[in-house]
């Protein structure tokens, strides 16, 4: 159910501002991919009524895309080869740049790792504000190619959002400090950053996230209960008994102080109008899901990027 709140969100953005819609299943890791993980999403957005611009894309299809930015940059002498595993850099707090000069162990299997400088790459995010990370402290040398020699999602995503002309990203706060390293790809491969929007995520008072709670339902069976589809994509964002990311929570209950001072100043009107039921207030508020097959829905004027399922 976690999920339809951040498909929620980034389509009625992009409808609100004219925008197109896409969807597109990020499938690049193949085997952890669950059969037919990919047809369950689209049936559930199907069930809520969203209706998505184009063709869906997947992932696991675009090698080729994949291949050809990956080449551009080592012409560039912008990567190098890294034998290290997970498990030789368990206790690394970031990449500490063992492989720079050669792969420490020869013959071994090598992943392919862009080189990151030195410096901060800040940008205005349109809920969270300026957002600001030094990506070679806080990460070290990014990996584009694993050592199994599947695609890193990090290049899937730059490569994809710039052939599919994505201008407008709408996705959860949870994913705020990836953006960083999303943009510095970017650059090197000298293309286009989009607009981002990192609506809150929806947690528990314990601080889970709602995806992952016991009160989380399989969307399947809140569509048995849910009202026409239109109306269903606004009153799935009606999130008043449930917590929000620190963020957006301080900030609504500044909005609902500042909405209680204007009651106790001013006096009823006579025949006023009666307030607009809690389905009708529709505010940005959502959770990212969890996954294997991830539906990525966008819009190009103004868009938005779907979950991963579980």
């Amino acid at each position: 159910m976690g999920s339809l709140y951040t498909a929620a969100a980034s389509y009625l953005d992009a409808r609100a501002h004219g925008g197109r819609w896409l969807v597109r299943l990020e499938d690049v890791d193949v085997p952890r991919v669950v059969p037919g993980s990919a047809a369950g999403i689209l049936a559930t957005l199907e069930q809520f009524g969203f209706e998505w611009d184009g063709e869906v894309v997947c992932q696991s299809t675009r090698s080729a895309l994949y291949l050809e930015a990956l080449e551009a940059l080592r012409s560039r002498g912008l990567t190098f080869d890294c034998s290290c595993s997970r498990a030789q850099l368990a206790d690394e707090e970031r990449y500490p740049g063992y492989c720079r000069a050669a792969p420490l162990v020869a013959g071994a299997p090598t992943a392919i790792r862009l080189i990151v400088e030195p410096g901060h790459v800040q940008f205005s995010d349109r809920i969270q504000g300026m957002f600001r990370q030094d990506v070679a402290a806080a990460i070290g040398d990014l990996v584009l190619r694993r050592r199994d020699q599947l695609f890193a999602y990090l290049l899937a995503v730059v490569v994809d959002d710039a052939a599919q002309g994505v201008t407008h990203i709408v996705r959860g706060a949870d994913l705020l400090d990836n953006t960083p390293r999303q943009i510095y790809l970017q650059r090197r491969l000298q293309l286009a950053t989009p607009s981002y929007a990192h609506v809150p995520v929806l947690i528990e008072a314990d601080g889970r996230k709602l995806a992952k709670s016991a009160r989380s339902v399989r969307a399947d069976a809140a569509a048995a209960v849910a009202p026409d589809a239109p109306q269903a994509r606004i009153a799935i964002l009606d999130v008043s008994d449930i917590a929000l990311s620190r963020p957006a929570k301080k900030k609504r209950r500044a909005k609902e102080a500042r909405g209680s001072k204007r009651k106790a100043k001013r006096p009823a009107k006579a025949n006023a109008p009666t307030k607009k039921s809690k389905k009708a207030r529709t505010s940005k508020k959502s959770a990212r899901p969890k996954g294997n097959a991830k539906a990525k829905a966008k819009k190009s004027g103004k868009r938005r990027r779907p979950a991963k399922p579980k």
